[in-house]
């Protein structure tokens, strides 16, 4: 679905994180590409014992420390997240077909939606964790469960329909799974699947279709137009409503 230009269901789970991975990485190469060029230059120059050889030897050995101790477990830490969602991620792709529609990645301007599913069982957001657990549900923090319940009411505000906002543990042991806190439903990645099969009908085709196409175009829209989202939201629905 081409729409602006641009088509949000194309894009694959994981795609945000695995850029910023390849961004920090490439940055901090970059960097001790630089440094390392700067040392051997003002050393061939001025002399191994010169004070700007030796202010550049500090600067190379800071910096490889604030890299091992604060850039490479962010590294670690969103590759994770992106291995984390490429599973959530898969699991949801093999439902998607006739019935069911998945839109991975998606960003409405204010944070990035993990994975969007839209089927018979209703409209449905994920936010993926990895943290390796163990998960006690009545200790999830508040920001995460805050987190996936403003994704719930940006796409309840995009399609008119109502959201359930899942939060899924794609590595840990959940201790109550398939429990709610404060609206979201806690499950871990193993259960998704089941879950979201057995649940009761709500949509029909047509329904599946609308709530689709209405995700799909708003995405493209707050791509090319954040400052205009909501005046084309509100004219879709007008439309769609007809």
């Amino acid at each position: 679905m081409h729409i602006l230009g641009y088509d949000p269901t194309a894009r694959v789970a994981g795609q945000h994180e695995r850029t910023i991975v390849r961004r920090l990485r490439m940055r901090t190469l970059v960097l001790l590409g630089m440094l390392a060029v700067a040392t051997a230059l003002l050393g061939r120059t001025f002399g191994l014992r010169d004070v700007r050889f030796l202010g550049s030897e500090i600067a190379l050995l800071a910096s490889m420390f604030v890299i091992s101790r604060y850039v490479l477990p962010l590294v670690e830490r969103h590759d994770r997240g992106a291995t984390g969602e490429e599973q959530v991620g898969g699991l949801l792709d093999e439902l998607a077909g006739e019935d069911w529609r998945v839109i991975h990645d998606g960003s409405l301007g204010r944070g990035n939606v993990d994975h969007i599913l839209i089927g018979p069982a209703g409209v449905f957001t994920v936010e993926t964790k990895s943290h390796p657990g163990p998960v006690r549900v009545g200790r999830v923090h508040g920001a995460t469960l805050s987190q996936a319940q403003a994704q719930r009411k940006a796409i309840e505000r995009v399609t008119g329909a109502k959201v359930e906002p899942l939060l899924v543990f794609s590595r840990a042991w959940v201790d109550k799974p398939l429990a709610r806190r404060k609206g979201v439903r806690v499950l871990p990645a193993r259960m998704l699947r089941g879950y979201l099969e057995r649940r009761a009908v709500t949509l029909a085709p047509d329904e599946v279709e609308r709530a689709h196409r209405l995700v799909a175009v708003a995405l493209a829209e707050a791509r090319e137009h954040p400052a205009r989202l909501s005046a084309w939201q509100r004219l879709l629905r007008a439309i769609t409503r007809r």
